[in-house]
């Protein structure tokens, strides 16, 4: 038993946290943003690794608390990262059948930079 309530406290402690107010599901009208749209029973394949990309805005979207984001995104499977320019999708990588997604952070990364440079 004090196995298992260890257990439990570490998942409870290590899982990504996903946003539910309001204001700050909103996705910004301007510059670029990489959004995450995962759930809180897959918690465990959140992208770890949303906050340290470069020169965008990151956010984290919870679709079972905000099921309305989902089918304003059209989000088919989670996670599903979506890059924003200027308030519109602009590229999207979705997770594999095992529900963890395969694009990397150099990928990503390399699909904002991109986005930034056709602004010039």
């Amino acid at each position: 038993m004090k196995t298992l309530l260890i257990t439990l406290s570490f998942l409870l402690f290590t899982t990504a946290v996903y946003v539910s107010i309001p204001e700050e599901i909103n996705i910004p009208n301007s510059g670029v943003c990489v959004v995450e749209f995962n759930a809180s029973f897959n918690a465990s394949n959140s992208v770890s690794w949303l906050d340290n990309l470069s020169d965008c805005k990151g956010r984290r979207i919870d679709i079972a608390s905000n099921p309305d984001m989902q089918k304003e995104h059209k989000i088919v499977v989670v996670p599903t990262l979506v890059i924003f320019s200027e308030g519109e999708e602009v590229e999207r990588f979705q997770a594999n059948i095992m529900m963890q997604l395969e694009a990397t952070q150099s990928e990503v990364q390399d699909a904002v930079d991109e986005v930034i440079m056709s602004a010039f």
